[in-house]
């Protein structure tokens, strides 16, 4: 019952904010570095960091919780300013810093990691949002590859016999579908926008930070393997090129694949959320350790990506 009605809220919540968005202006303009043709709305996202709210006042038992979405909403809240205007790199970084705090105060990151390790998190952490960000450039790809991410998240707890799921991963997967009904189209209704990709990318790092330290097992952490190998080797491929890596570009897999070889954006999301779930399946019913376990899966996805990418560069040049 409960679900249902924050199923309810956060389709009002969708339909309300289009309004806004079309009453403000708030939409996505096509550029030259952009995989879509047509003026959308943006900000979509802003589903995600609601449903964490929603699943803060909803299930209100946990003061962790309160926190988390403490963090959650402060970095929703200037990548939403960001989406609409430019936002100094301080303001962002302070901001960015406070929320991983409280994202490492709710996981009881803090006393379970020894201390060389802490700084070594915050590094990780806001790296792997940015990355989570840059990775949302077509239709489908962030929705599709979260709730992957999210419904893994949920089997995982099913297989540990937790009497009562994680509200936060279920009102976030429910947020997915919400946003991907909108999302999920060849005309997109809306993007997520930063707010989107950054909020619903810092609630997956809170999720799984939580699961490796619940369980003292970093092999988790692959359940972002996908994103990991296609953004890791596109930077040290922009490093090769002599390119600014803090530039917007088109040279992601995802991108070749969308943009220079026209496969349809929704085929390309789903191919990459695939792929994922298959690596998922993986490192949850395997009881290999994080290095064989990342040589299984690490290694195909880098091979794909350095042979594969080539060719279809120079396909699309020929």
């Amino acid at each position: 019952m409960i679900y249902g009605i924050i199923a309810v809220i956060l389709f009002a919540v969708m339909l309300i904010y289009f309004r806004i968005a079309d009453r403000y202006n708030i939409i996505d303009k096509p550029n030259q570095r952009s995989s879509h043709t047509q003026i959308t709305i943006r900000g979509g996202g802003i589903i995600f960091p609601v449903g964490a709210i929603l699943s803060a006042v909803f299930f209100p038992a946990d003061i962790n919780m309160w926190i988390l979405s403490l963090g959650i909403t402060a970095i929703s809240f200037v990548s939403f300013w960001d989406d609409i205007s430019s936002l100094p790199n301080k303001v962002r970084i302070v901001v960015h810093l406070l929320a991983v705090t409280a994202m490492l105060y709710a996981t009881s990151a803090f006393t379970a990691l020894p201390g060389w390790a802490i700084p070594v998190a915050y590094v990780l952490i806001i790296g792997t949002i940015n990355a989570y960000n840059f990775m949302d450039g077509i239709n489908g790809i962030t929705g599709v590859y979260s709730l992957v991410i999210l419904c893994s998240c949920l089997y995982f707890y099913q297989t540990r016999d937790v009497p009562r799921l994680p509200p936060l991963i279920v009102v976030s997967a429910m947020a997915c579908l919400v946003f991907l009904f909108f999302n999920f189209r060849k005309k997109a209704k809306c993007f997520a926008g930063d707010v989107g990709s950054v909020s619903i990318g810092f609630i997956i790092i809170s999720v799984i930070l939580a699961i490796i330290i619940e369980t003292g097992d970093i092999k988790y952490v692959l359940f972002l393997a996908v994103y990991g190998v296609d953004a890791v080797l596109t930077i040290i491929h922009r490093l090769l090129l002599k390119q600014n890596i803090f530039e917007a570009h088109r040279l992601h897999f995802y991108q070749i694949m969308a943009n220079d070889q026209k496969i349809p954006h929704l085929i390309v999301s789903s191919i990459y959320g695939l792929v994922q779930l298959l690596i998922n399946y993986i490192v949850i019913l395997t009881h290999y350790d994080f290095l064989i376990t990342g040589l299984i899966v690490c290694v195909p996805l880098a091979l794909t990506y350095v042979v594969l990418k080539p060719r279809l560069m120079s396909r699309a040049a020929a």
